[in-house]
Protein backbone atom coordinates (compact mmCIF):
# COMPACT_ATOMS: atom_id res chain seq x y z
CA UNK A 1 0.00 0.00 0.00
CA UNK A 2 1.56 3.27 -1.11
CA UNK A 3 -1.04 5.98 -0.57
CA UNK A 4 0.70 9.28 0.16
CA UNK A 5 -1.89 11.96 -0.52
CA UNK A 6 -5.54 12.67 -1.27
CA UNK A 7 -5.07 12.07 -5.00
CA UNK A 8 -3.70 8.59 -4.31
CA UNK A 9 -6.58 7.95 -1.93
CA UNK A 10 -9.15 9.05 -4.51
CA UNK A 11 -7.63 6.74 -7.13
CA UNK A 12 -7.74 3.86 -4.67
CA UNK A 13 -11.35 4.44 -3.62
CA UNK A 14 -12.48 5.10 -7.20
CA UNK A 15 -11.08 1.70 -8.18
CA UNK A 16 -13.04 0.04 -5.39
CA UNK A 17 -16.26 1.88 -6.26
CA UNK A 18 -15.94 1.05 -9.96
CA UNK A 19 -15.70 -2.70 -9.37
CA UNK A 20 -18.56 -4.82 -10.63
CA UNK A 21 -21.13 -5.38 -7.94
CA UNK A 22 -19.95 -2.58 -5.66
CA UNK A 23 -22.65 -0.26 -4.37
CA UNK A 24 -22.31 3.01 -2.46
CA UNK A 25 -24.31 2.94 0.78
CA UNK A 26 -26.84 5.69 1.39
CA UNK A 27 -25.76 5.64 5.04
CA UNK A 28 -23.13 3.90 7.15
CA UNK A 29 -21.54 4.03 10.58
CA UNK A 30 -19.25 2.09 12.91
CA UNK A 31 -21.11 1.12 16.07
CA UNK A 32 -20.55 -0.29 19.54
CA UNK A 33 -23.04 -3.13 19.65
CA UNK A 34 -24.24 -4.42 23.02
CA UNK A 35 -25.25 -8.08 23.05
CA UNK A 36 -27.83 -9.84 25.16
CA UNK A 37 -27.74 -13.33 26.66
CA UNK A 38 -28.67 -14.84 23.31
CA UNK A 39 -25.70 -13.02 21.70
CA UNK A 40 -28.16 -10.91 19.71
CA UNK A 41 -27.73 -7.13 19.55
CA UNK A 42 -29.94 -5.26 21.99
CA UNK A 43 -28.66 -1.69 21.45
CA UNK A 44 -26.02 0.22 19.48
CA UNK A 45 -24.02 3.40 20.00
CA UNK A 46 -22.81 5.24 16.90
CA UNK A 47 -20.34 8.10 17.25
CA UNK A 48 -19.93 9.16 13.60
CA UNK A 49 -22.89 8.75 11.24
CA UNK A 50 -22.78 9.30 7.49
CA UNK A 51 -25.65 9.84 5.04
CA UNK A 52 -25.10 10.46 1.34
CA UNK A 53 -21.50 11.47 2.06
CA UNK A 54 -17.97 10.15 2.66
CA UNK A 55 -18.23 7.43 0.01
CA UNK A 56 -14.45 7.04 0.05
CA UNK A 57 -14.46 6.05 3.73
CA UNK A 58 -17.23 3.54 3.03
CA UNK A 59 -15.19 2.10 0.18
CA UNK A 60 -12.08 1.69 2.37
CA UNK A 61 -14.13 -0.01 5.08
CA UNK A 62 -15.73 -2.34 2.55
CA UNK A 63 -12.31 -3.18 1.07
CA UNK A 64 -10.79 -3.90 4.51
CA UNK A 65 -13.72 -6.08 5.51
CA UNK A 66 -13.58 -8.20 2.36
CA UNK A 67 -9.77 -8.38 2.54
CA UNK A 68 -10.26 -10.14 5.87
CA UNK A 69 -12.59 -12.80 4.57
CA UNK A 70 -16.05 -11.29 5.04
CA UNK A 71 -18.07 -11.05 1.84
CA UNK A 72 -20.30 -7.98 1.80
CA UNK A 73 -23.78 -8.69 0.49
CA UNK A 74 -25.24 -5.47 -0.88
CA UNK A 75 -28.07 -7.15 -2.73
CA UNK A 76 -30.43 -6.26 0.11
CA UNK A 77 -31.20 -3.00 1.85
CA UNK A 78 -28.63 -3.40 4.64
CA UNK A 79 -25.54 -5.29 5.76
CA UNK A 80 -23.89 -5.51 9.17
CA UNK A 81 -20.31 -6.74 9.53
CA UNK A 82 -18.20 -7.27 12.66
CA UNK A 83 -15.06 -5.16 13.02
CA UNK A 84 -11.83 -6.70 14.35
CA UNK A 85 -8.30 -5.41 14.81
CA UNK A 86 -7.16 -6.79 11.44
CA UNK A 87 -9.86 -4.79 9.67
CA UNK A 88 -9.07 -1.58 11.54
CA UNK A 89 -5.34 -2.05 10.87
CA UNK A 90 -5.87 -2.46 7.12
CA UNK A 91 -8.20 0.53 6.94
CA UNK A 92 -5.87 2.74 8.98
CA UNK A 93 -2.97 1.72 6.75
CA UNK A 94 -4.84 3.31 3.85
CA UNK A 95 -5.41 6.49 5.85
CA UNK A 96 -1.91 6.59 7.33
CA UNK A 97 -0.95 9.88 5.65
CA UNK A 98 -3.93 11.59 7.30
CA UNK A 99 -3.39 10.44 10.89
CA UNK A 100 -1.55 13.57 12.00
CA UNK A 101 -4.51 15.69 10.87
CA UNK A 102 -7.16 13.70 12.75
CA UNK A 103 -8.45 16.14 15.32
CA UNK A 104 -11.48 18.34 15.83
CA UNK A 105 -13.84 18.10 12.87
CA UNK A 106 -11.26 16.69 10.47
CA UNK A 107 -11.56 13.10 9.25
CA UNK A 108 -14.15 11.97 11.81
CA UNK A 109 -14.45 8.47 10.33
CA UNK A 110 -10.70 7.97 10.64
CA UNK A 111 -10.82 9.25 14.23
CA UNK A 112 -13.50 6.66 14.92
CA UNK A 113 -11.34 3.91 13.45
CA UNK A 114 -8.38 5.00 15.59
CA UNK A 115 -10.40 4.77 18.80
CA UNK A 116 -11.90 1.39 17.88
CA UNK A 117 -8.46 0.08 16.95
CA UNK A 118 -7.06 1.20 20.30
CA UNK A 119 -9.89 -0.48 22.23
CA UNK A 120 -9.59 -3.71 20.23
CA UNK A 121 -5.84 -3.88 20.90
CA UNK A 122 -5.81 -3.01 24.60
CA UNK A 123 -7.37 -6.38 25.51
CA UNK A 124 -10.11 -4.87 27.67
CA UNK A 125 -13.17 -5.48 25.51
CA UNK A 126 -16.31 -6.37 27.48
CA UNK A 127 -17.72 -9.81 26.76
CA UNK A 128 -21.10 -8.42 25.71
CA UNK A 129 -19.70 -5.79 23.32
CA UNK A 130 -18.81 -6.05 19.64
CA UNK A 131 -17.82 -3.40 17.13
CA UNK A 132 -19.73 -3.48 13.86
CA UNK A 133 -20.15 -1.43 10.72
CA UNK A 134 -23.68 -0.99 9.42
CA UNK A 135 -24.30 -0.20 5.76
CA UNK A 136 -27.70 0.91 4.44
CA UNK A 137 -28.05 0.47 0.69
CA UNK A 138 -31.69 1.53 0.37
CA UNK A 139 -34.38 2.90 2.63
CA UNK A 140 -36.47 -0.22 3.07
CA UNK A 141 -38.03 -1.37 6.32
CA UNK A 142 -35.16 -2.18 8.71
CA UNK A 143 -34.26 -5.82 9.28
CA UNK A 144 -31.89 -5.51 12.23
CA UNK A 145 -31.47 -3.65 15.51
CA UNK A 146 -28.33 -2.08 14.05
CA UNK A 147 -30.29 -0.63 11.13
CA UNK A 148 -33.06 0.70 13.39
CA UNK A 149 -30.54 2.49 15.59
CA UNK A 150 -28.72 3.93 12.58
CA UNK A 151 -31.98 5.39 11.28
CA UNK A 152 -32.82 6.80 14.72
CA UNK A 153 -29.40 8.46 14.77
CA UNK A 154 -29.92 9.90 11.28
CA UNK A 155 -33.12 11.53 12.51
CA UNK A 156 -31.83 12.80 15.83
CA UNK A 157 -28.64 14.15 14.27
CA UNK A 158 -30.77 16.12 11.78
CA UNK A 159 -29.32 14.21 8.83
CA UNK A 160 -32.80 13.05 7.82
CA UNK A 161 -36.08 14.92 7.98
CA UNK A 162 -39.07 13.87 10.06
CA UNK A 163 -41.06 11.11 8.33
CA UNK A 164 -38.38 10.73 5.64
CA UNK A 165 -37.08 7.29 6.68
CA UNK A 166 -38.79 3.90 6.56
CA UNK A 167 -39.12 2.63 10.15
CA UNK A 168 -41.82 0.05 9.50
CA UNK A 169 -41.38 -2.88 11.85
CA UNK A 170 -38.92 -1.11 14.15
CA UNK A 171 -40.99 -1.92 17.24
CA UNK A 172 -40.88 -5.62 16.47
CA UNK A 173 -37.09 -5.58 16.08
CA UNK A 174 -36.22 -3.69 19.26
CA UNK A 175 -36.34 -5.62 22.55
CA UNK A 176 -38.06 -4.13 25.58
CA UNK A 177 -35.24 -3.19 27.94
CA UNK A 178 -34.65 -1.68 31.37
CA UNK A 179 -32.51 1.45 31.04
CA UNK A 180 -30.42 2.61 33.99
CA UNK A 181 -29.43 6.13 34.99
CA UNK A 182 -26.19 5.81 33.00
CA UNK A 183 -28.09 4.93 29.82
CA UNK A 184 -27.06 1.26 29.91
CA UNK A 185 -29.58 -1.37 28.72
CA UNK A 186 -30.50 -4.42 30.82
CA UNK A 187 -32.51 -7.40 29.67
CA UNK A 188 -35.54 -7.90 31.88
CA UNK A 189 -35.02 -11.68 32.06
CA UNK A 190 -31.43 -11.15 33.15
CA UNK A 191 -32.54 -8.82 35.95
CA UNK A 192 -35.12 -11.37 37.11
CA UNK A 193 -32.66 -14.26 37.08
CA UNK A 194 -30.01 -12.32 39.00
CA UNK A 195 -32.28 -10.23 41.22
CA UNK A 196 -31.25 -11.82 44.52
CA UNK A 197 -27.53 -11.66 43.77
CA UNK A 198 -27.66 -8.09 42.43
CA UNK A 199 -29.70 -6.78 45.36
CA UNK A 200 -27.75 -8.57 48.08
CA UNK A 201 -24.48 -7.32 46.56
CA UNK A 202 -25.88 -3.81 46.33
CA UNK A 203 -25.32 -3.81 42.59
CA UNK A 204 -28.91 -3.58 41.41
CA UNK A 205 -28.96 -0.82 38.74
CA UNK A 206 -30.91 2.40 39.12
CA UNK A 207 -33.58 1.78 36.48
CA UNK A 208 -35.16 4.97 35.12
CA UNK A 209 -37.30 3.53 32.32
CA UNK A 210 -38.44 0.34 30.61
CA UNK A 211 -38.84 0.90 26.88
CA UNK A 212 -37.81 -0.31 23.45
CA UNK A 213 -36.23 3.09 22.75
CA UNK A 214 -33.50 4.78 24.77
CA UNK A 215 -33.63 8.44 25.70
CA UNK A 216 -32.41 11.06 23.24
CA UNK A 217 -29.82 12.49 25.63
CA UNK A 218 -28.21 9.07 26.20
CA UNK A 219 -27.07 9.13 22.56
CA UNK A 220 -27.19 12.69 21.20
CA UNK A 221 -25.33 15.88 22.10
CA UNK A 222 -27.81 18.69 21.31
CA UNK A 223 -26.99 22.08 19.83
CA UNK A 224 -25.66 24.73 22.20
CA UNK A 225 -28.93 26.69 22.08
CA UNK A 226 -31.17 23.66 22.63
CA UNK A 227 -32.54 22.92 26.10
CA UNK A 228 -34.08 19.71 27.41
CA UNK A 229 -35.00 20.12 31.05
CA UNK A 230 -35.91 16.46 31.67
CA UNK A 231 -34.23 13.61 29.80
CA UNK A 232 -37.39 11.50 30.02
CA UNK A 233 -39.24 13.94 27.78
CA UNK A 234 -37.46 13.16 24.49
CA UNK A 235 -37.21 9.70 22.93
CA UNK A 236 -34.30 8.63 20.74
CA UNK A 237 -35.21 9.23 17.11
CA UNK A 238 -36.78 12.62 17.82
CA UNK A 239 -35.68 15.54 15.64
CA UNK A 240 -34.85 18.73 17.55
CA UNK A 241 -33.90 21.78 15.52
CA UNK A 242 -31.43 24.19 17.15
CA UNK A 243 -33.16 26.58 19.53
CA UNK A 244 -35.81 24.09 20.68
CA UNK A 245 -36.69 24.18 24.37
CA UNK A 246 -38.38 21.19 25.99
CA UNK A 247 -39.82 22.03 29.39
CA UNK A 248 -40.58 19.48 32.14
CA UNK A 249 -44.10 18.52 33.13
CA UNK A 250 -46.49 17.48 30.36
CA UNK A 251 -44.03 17.86 27.48
CA UNK A 252 -42.95 14.90 25.34
CA UNK A 253 -41.43 14.35 21.88
CA UNK A 254 -41.70 10.89 20.34
CA UNK A 255 -39.40 9.27 17.79
CA UNK A 256 -39.77 10.31 14.13
CA UNK A 257 -41.30 13.62 15.20
CA UNK A 258 -40.07 16.97 16.42
CA UNK A 259 -39.27 20.53 15.43
CA UNK A 260 -37.97 22.28 12.33
CA UNK A 261 -36.99 25.52 14.05
CA UNK A 262 -36.89 27.30 17.39
CA UNK A 263 -39.92 25.91 19.26
CA UNK A 264 -41.12 26.04 22.86
CA UNK A 265 -42.45 22.61 23.85
CA UNK A 266 -44.60 22.26 26.95
CA UNK A 267 -47.02 19.72 25.48
CA UNK A 268 -47.01 16.44 23.57
CA UNK A 269 -45.59 16.02 20.07
CA UNK A 270 -46.63 12.53 19.00
CA UNK A 271 -44.86 10.32 16.48
CA UNK A 272 -44.80 11.69 12.90
CA UNK A 273 -45.65 15.26 14.00
CA UNK A 274 -43.62 18.21 12.72
CA UNK A 275 -43.72 21.63 14.42
CA UNK A 276 -42.46 24.75 12.64
CA UNK A 277 -40.15 27.57 13.67
CA UNK A 278 -41.41 30.08 16.22
CA UNK A 279 -44.31 27.95 17.42
CA UNK A 280 -45.32 27.33 21.03
CA UNK A 281 -46.88 24.04 22.15
CA UNK A 282 -48.50 25.14 25.40
CA UNK A 283 -48.63 23.30 28.69
CA UNK A 284 -50.45 19.99 28.34
CA UNK A 285 -51.34 20.64 24.69
CA UNK A 286 -51.46 17.52 22.53
CA UNK A 287 -50.73 17.10 18.82
CA UNK A 288 -52.16 13.76 17.75
CA UNK A 289 -49.97 11.23 15.97
CA UNK A 290 -50.85 8.80 13.20
CA UNK A 291 -51.99 6.19 15.74
CA UNK A 292 -54.04 8.52 17.92
CA UNK A 293 -56.99 9.89 16.00
CA UNK A 294 -55.79 11.30 12.69
CA UNK A 295 -56.82 8.35 10.49
CA UNK A 296 -53.16 7.79 9.69
CA UNK A 297 -52.65 11.32 8.36
CA UNK A 298 -49.42 12.84 9.73
CA UNK A 299 -49.75 16.33 11.19
CA UNK A 300 -47.58 19.36 10.56
CA UNK A 301 -47.90 22.55 12.59
CA UNK A 302 -46.71 25.63 10.71
CA UNK A 303 -44.55 28.54 11.79
CA UNK A 304 -45.47 30.96 14.61
CA UNK A 305 -48.42 28.91 15.82
CA UNK A 306 -49.71 28.81 19.39
CA UNK A 307 -51.40 25.79 20.91
CA UNK A 308 -53.00 26.93 24.16
CA UNK A 309 -52.73 24.98 27.38
CA UNK A 310 -54.50 21.60 27.24
CA UNK A 311 -55.63 22.13 23.65
CA UNK A 312 -55.69 19.29 21.12
CA UNK A 313 -55.20 19.29 17.37
CA UNK A 314 -55.81 16.37 15.08
CA UNK A 315 -55.49 18.34 11.83
CA UNK A 316 -52.48 20.05 10.19
CA UNK A 317 -52.12 23.78 10.83
CA UNK A 318 -50.68 26.40 8.50
CA UNK A 319 -48.64 29.38 9.69
CA UNK A 320 -49.74 31.90 12.36
CA UNK A 321 -52.57 29.76 13.74
CA UNK A 322 -53.90 29.78 17.30
CA UNK A 323 -55.91 27.17 19.16
CA UNK A 324 -57.30 28.54 22.39
CA UNK A 325 -56.70 26.74 25.67
CA UNK A 326 -58.79 23.65 26.30
CA UNK A 327 -60.19 23.34 22.75
CA UNK A 328 -60.03 20.10 20.74
CA UNK A 329 -59.82 20.55 16.96
CA UNK A 330 -60.32 17.10 15.45
CA UNK A 331 -60.92 16.06 11.84
CA UNK A 332 -64.69 15.98 12.21
CA UNK A 333 -65.07 19.03 14.48
CA UNK A 334 -67.64 21.46 13.03
CA UNK A 335 -66.15 24.93 12.66
CA UNK A 336 -68.18 28.12 12.09
CA UNK A 337 -66.36 30.62 9.85
CA UNK A 338 -66.77 34.08 11.36
CA UNK A 339 -64.33 36.13 9.27
CA UNK A 340 -64.39 34.89 5.66
CA UNK A 341 -62.89 37.89 3.87
CA UNK A 342 -59.91 38.26 6.19
CA UNK A 343 -59.18 34.52 6.09
CA UNK A 344 -59.35 34.51 2.28
CA UNK A 345 -56.76 37.31 2.16
CA UNK A 346 -54.19 35.20 4.04
CA UNK A 347 -55.17 32.08 2.11
CA UNK A 348 -55.26 33.15 -1.56
CA UNK A 349 -56.89 30.56 -3.73
CA UNK A 350 -59.18 29.23 -0.98
CA UNK A 351 -62.81 30.34 -1.26
CA UNK A 352 -64.99 30.15 1.82
CA UNK A 353 -68.35 29.37 0.24
CA UNK A 354 -70.16 28.04 3.29
CA UNK A 355 -70.48 28.94 6.94
CA UNK A 356 -69.63 25.64 8.59
CA UNK A 357 -66.70 23.35 7.72
CA UNK A 358 -65.26 20.23 9.17
CA UNK A 359 -61.83 20.98 10.64
CA UNK A 360 -60.16 18.62 8.15
CA UNK A 361 -61.40 20.87 5.32
CA UNK A 362 -59.40 23.73 6.86
CA UNK A 363 -56.19 21.72 7.12
CA UNK A 364 -52.97 23.65 6.40
CA UNK A 365 -54.71 27.02 6.08
CA UNK A 366 -52.87 30.02 7.54
CA UNK A 367 -53.84 32.60 10.12
CA UNK A 368 -56.79 30.79 11.72
CA UNK A 369 -57.68 31.47 15.33
CA UNK A 370 -59.82 28.67 16.72
CA UNK A 371 -62.08 29.80 19.56
CA UNK A 372 -65.06 28.44 21.47
CA UNK A 373 -68.11 30.59 22.09
CA UNK A 374 -68.53 30.54 25.87
CA UNK A 375 -72.31 30.87 25.62
CA UNK A 376 -73.16 28.45 22.80
CA UNK A 377 -70.14 26.13 22.86
CA UNK A 378 -69.71 26.59 19.10
CA UNK A 379 -66.15 26.36 17.73
CA UNK A 380 -65.36 29.32 15.49
CA UNK A 381 -62.56 30.21 13.06
CA UNK A 382 -61.56 33.86 12.80
CA UNK A 383 -58.48 35.70 11.61
CA UNK A 384 -55.46 35.51 13.91
CA UNK A 385 -54.72 39.17 14.50
CA UNK A 386 -51.23 38.70 15.80
CA UNK A 387 -48.19 36.71 14.74
CA UNK A 388 -47.01 34.51 17.58
CA UNK A 389 -43.47 35.41 18.55
CA UNK A 390 -41.62 33.52 21.24
CA UNK A 391 -40.11 35.59 24.01
CA UNK A 392 -36.42 35.77 23.12
CA UNK A 393 -35.57 35.80 26.83
CA UNK A 394 -36.87 32.26 27.14
CA UNK A 395 -34.41 30.83 24.59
Amino acid sequence: MNIKNLNDLKKFTDEIRSQAGYKDPIAFAIGRSIKGKSAKTISVNYAVVNMNENYGSAAVLSWAIEKNGIKIDNSGSEFVAPINSAITADALNVFDFLLDECEGDKHKNVQNLLVVDEILNDGEMENDVEFVVTFLYSDDAPKSVEAVYLKLYLLSLNKAEIRSLNLNGAFGLLPNLAWDSDGNPHELDNLRENEIWLKMKGWYPNIVSVDKFPRYLNHIIPSDNTRILDSAKVRMGAVLAPGTTVMPGASYINFNSGTTGSVMVEGRISSSVSVGDGSDVGGGASILGVLSGTNGNPISVGKRCLLGANSVTGVPLGDDCIIDAGIAILEGTKIYISDKEALEKVNPGFKFDKEIYKALELANLNGIHYRQNSQTGQITASISKRAIKLNADLH
